[in-house]
């Protein structure tokens, strides 16, 4: 119970400063004849739903997932009722006050930190290897609770008008260098983020991570609310470069066409180049689970991995899923040699750091 108040606490924090803007991967010009970007995350669940029917809670946005949701019930006949929140952040805080009350069946998260929060708190049920093993076991949950379904790079986005190529730093920490004040921004309060700044405490200390979050802001770091804000900013060249997933870009350019920025990835093995995954488990107290498991393994059939590439330009995970056009392929890209499950560990401490930093 203790570690359930102090998750409360954190999510409280998260969602009270910059949100979880970023965590659905919508853009900020929606496709012709969607909802906008809040429209599609307003909280909204599907009241009366039959018994029988899938409850999922999905941190990912309405637009971009629900063809892949309709799909499993053209080809089940199960009808599923999904509850779309304020991002993956507003749904682990509902379900860490639910607890074993809840109706879901299935937590679809946008990164695995929020997820594993629901692992570690024993909501979660135990997948099949059959589920399991058609991931690779960089992108799962090291207990069995939670499987990734797409993978996502962490970037520099940067304005090649205002950045020169041999100016691009190959590692996050380079950031924090005279040269480079005034002309970064991050979403301190985005979920993506703060998984970030854990991957740095996990890997480098507390110590080392506050030092660079103060150095970041004492070098005059520009906040946004979240990762689309700060990718708008560059293409208009108001901001020289941002801290970003790699898809915020590639889904503006779907959208506009060719724009003034570009995607740097940093250099393998450093924090900033961390790759996460979205993730997706059954829940412990769910009375329909075979249901549920079988929507997972529809997540990760070829039709929905080529969905997932083609829409959200993410990175589908099970063997010969497509590359993201334009983009490194997955095998090339090399985060920190951490375990994603160990991130939840660190949410609380990486909250208070960017707290301590002066960034929230």
């Amino acid at each position: 119970m203790r570690r359930t108040l102090v998750f409360l606490s954190v999510l409280g924090v998260v969602l009270a400063s910059c949100g979880d803007t970023g965590g659905s991967g919508t853009t900020s010009t929606p496709p012709p004849g969607s909802t906008s970007d809040s429209a599609a995350q307003e909280s909204t669940t599907t009241a009366g739903a039959p018994v029988d029917d899938l409850i999922v809670y999905s941190g990912r946005n309405e637009n971009f997932v629900s063809p892949v949701v309709d799909a499993f019930t053209e080809a089940t006949g199960i009808e599923v009722s999904v509850r779309y929140g304020d991002g993956t952040s507003d749904l682990a805080a509902t379900l860490l006050n639910e607890g074993d009350t809840t109706d879901a069946d299935v937590f679809w998260a946008q990164d695995p930190a929020w997820i594993g929060v629901i692992g570690d708190e024993g909501l979660l049920a135990d997948l099949g290897t059959d589920i399991l093993e058609l991931v690779s076991d960089a992108y799962r949950d090291a207990d069995g609770r939670w499987v990734g379904i797409t993978a996502r790079s962490r970037v520099l986005v940067y304005n090649p008008d205002l950045v020169s190529e041999d100016e691009l730093p190959q590692s996050v920490s380079e950031l924090t260098q005279p040269e480079w004040n005034g002309r970064l921004g991050i979403a301190p309060g985005n979920a993506s983020f703060i998984a970030f700044v854990s991957a740095m405490e996990l890997v480098e200390g507390p110590e080392s991570t506050l030092a660079w979050l103060e150095g970041i802001a004492s070098n005059g770091v520009r906040t946004y609310d979240g990762n689309g804000a700060i990718v708008d900013a560059v293409i208009a060249g108001d901001l020289d470069a941002g801290l970003v997933n790699h898809y915020y870009l590639l889904q503006r350019m779907a959208d506009q066409g060719e724009v003034s920025a570009r995607n740097h990835f940093f250099a393998p093995g450093d924090t900033g180049a961390l790759v996460m995954a979205t993730g997706a488990g059954v829940l412990a107290p769910s009375d329909n689970q075979e249901a549920a498991n079988e929507f997972i393994r529809h997540l990760l059939s070829s039709e929905s991995q080529e969905h997932f590439s083609a829409t959200l330009f993410e990175y589908g995970l099970i063997d010969g899923a497509p590359t993201p056009e334009g983009q490194l392929p997955l095998s090339e890209l090399a985060g920190p040699d951490i375990n994603l499950s160990d991130l939840a560990d660190h949410l609380d401490t990486s909250v208070d750091l960017i707290a301590q930093a002066g960034l929230s």
